[in-house]
């Protein structure tokens, strides 16, 4: 039976209907996961189409998956977290919604301190695990959204809970219609969906949510949760490892809206932010993220990386404050004592500095040539030159012009004689057995006693520009 879709304004074969597959034993896909060997990654050539959303937005799990990674967050720290969060994600509220625990009175007492911000965004949502007590929390919190997690893998189903798949689906679906029976928009979170039976219980169990949905009148999202970092994003290939199969089977058989489905990945494989990337491409209107991508194990998708890809896609950044993510760097590490690795994008203390001679060169020349974008403009984050022995007269110069932010006109060159005697110092220390890098200070000591007049006048520009 063929049917004309209005969406894409073509005619296609009526969409089979999967039933459950309540199966006797797990399917552990062993051909792709044989747990004493890497994973595979499988092929059968089929392409699905791109089918990027009319809109797309970022959300936030920092106080959830990515606080179960740190030392815990105090409710100041998470109040001013979430005020930096709010500031990135600017009037339109890219980074739409912010979930958070309720289990202790510190989480209860962060979400009610956030509320009382009055913030347009994030909007507050929760986090429960499938059950009528945790169902009691969201209750009481006075929220409109909460997820649930309702895991979707044999691995999950049989070897954790102890249940069938029907079972399992029962379950799930009993806390939903508890959900949409007090007016809560349920999210319904697809844990280990990248090792789960797409066809034998993921479609089908989505299509009974789809169906509760269209009932109530209540939207049901589906949070497709890559828990192990197993998506990949590559054309071709095979389900349930396919992003872009996952989003565009839940889109197409379970006929789940664009606005209801959200990625969230985990970085095992170093795949995490183009497999959220692919997510927005083939459909999926949001992407669940956290501030630095801390998270289990490897972490979750960087909030940060998603908010540049957003720009990357679109076009504009549509009145976010890319500035923030400086600050949060910063927060992080002067606040929380978090240690970001230095060489981290947009983050890292290193992400824009270099420490060859010939890229200094460059720089000095026109900072365009080696810096990615105008970092000093979008992230408050002018590129950077660290000394050591590679650096050259030329690093040497374009530290001295940075780290005093002279202005154009009392720029120095790599031929002034200061920049001549400081490479005399910093190759004879090198050449004694010297292998650290030069910190700030050092150097700044260095042209004080080599100079002392060229410093003031150093110190005294920089003010002049700043001021």
């Amino acid at each position: 039976m063929i049917y004309f879709d209005k969406g894409k304004n073509l005619l296609e074969e009526d969409k089979y209907h999967y039933q459950l597959q309540d199966v006797k034993e797990p399917e552990l896909f062993r051909d792709l996961y044989p747990y004493t060997e890497i994973p595979k990654v499988v092929f059968n050539y089929r392409h699905v189409p791109m089918n990027m959303p009319e809109n797309i937005w970022i959300t936030d799990t920092t106080f959830r998956d990515g606080q179960q990674s740190t030392s815990p967050f105090t409710v100041r720290q998470i109040v001013d977290l979430f005020k930096l969060m709010a500031r990135l994600g600017g009037p339109k509220g890219i980074v739409r919604q912010s979930e958070f625990f309720l289990y202790s009175e510190k989480d209860r007492r962060a979400l009610e301190e956030c509320k009382a911000l009055g913030l347009p965004f994030p909007e507050i949502t929760t986090w429960i695990r499938a059950n009528e007590k945790d169902f009691e929390l969201v209750k009481q919190a006075g929220v409109a959204e909460t997820g649930v997690l309702v895991s979707c893998s044999d691995y999950h189903i049989f070897k954790k809970m102890n249940l069938t798949r029907a079972q399992a689906m029962d379950k799930y679906l009993g806390i939903v219609k508890s959900a949409l029976a007090y007016g809560i928009k349920p999210r319904c979170h697809f844990e280990d969906l990248t090792r789960a039976d797409f066809y034998g219980f993921v479609v089908p169990f989505a299509n009974e949510l789809m169906k509760l949905s269209r009932e109530s009148g209540i939207p049901v999202k589906i949070r497709m949760c890559d828990t192990m970092g197993f998506g990949v994003s590559y054309p071709g290939t095979s389900l349930p490892r396919s992003v872009q199969g996952l989003v565009y089977g839940l889109h197409h058989y379970a006929e789940v809206p664009s606005e209801l489905l959200e990625w969230h990945g985990h970085n095992d494989f170093y795949k995490v932010v183009t497999n959220a990337t692919t997510a927005w491409l083939y459909g999926a209107s949001s992407v669940n993220c956290s501030l630095l991508g801390i998270g289990e194990r490897t972490g979750n998708c960087p909030l940060e990386a998603m908010a540049i890809e957003y720009a990357s896609l679109r076009g504009t950044d549509d009145g976010m404050d890319f500035t923030a993510i400086t600050d949060i760097a910063r927060y992080f590490e002067e606040e929380l004592g978090y240690i970001i690795p230095p060489h981290t994008p947009f983050v890292g203390r290193a992400f824009n500095a270099t420490r060859a001679g010939i890229h200094a060169d460059g720089l000095l020349k026109d900072p365009e040539i080696y810096n990615i974008f105008d970092t000093a403009k979008i992230l408050d984050r002018p590129a950077r030159v660290s000394i050591n022995n590679a650096s050259g007269l030329a690093g040497i110069a374009y530290w001295i012009n940075d780290y005093y932010d002279l202005p154009d006109e009392h720029k120095i060159d790599k031929k002034d004689e200061l920049v001549v005697r400081m490479k005399e110092i910093i190759d004879r220390e090198y050449a004694d057995g010297r292998n650290s890098i030069w910190g700030d200070d050092e150097l700044d000591n260095m042209i004080r006693g080599l100079d002392r007049n060229k410093h003031r006048e150093f110190e005294a520009y920089g003010r002049l520009k700043k001021g």
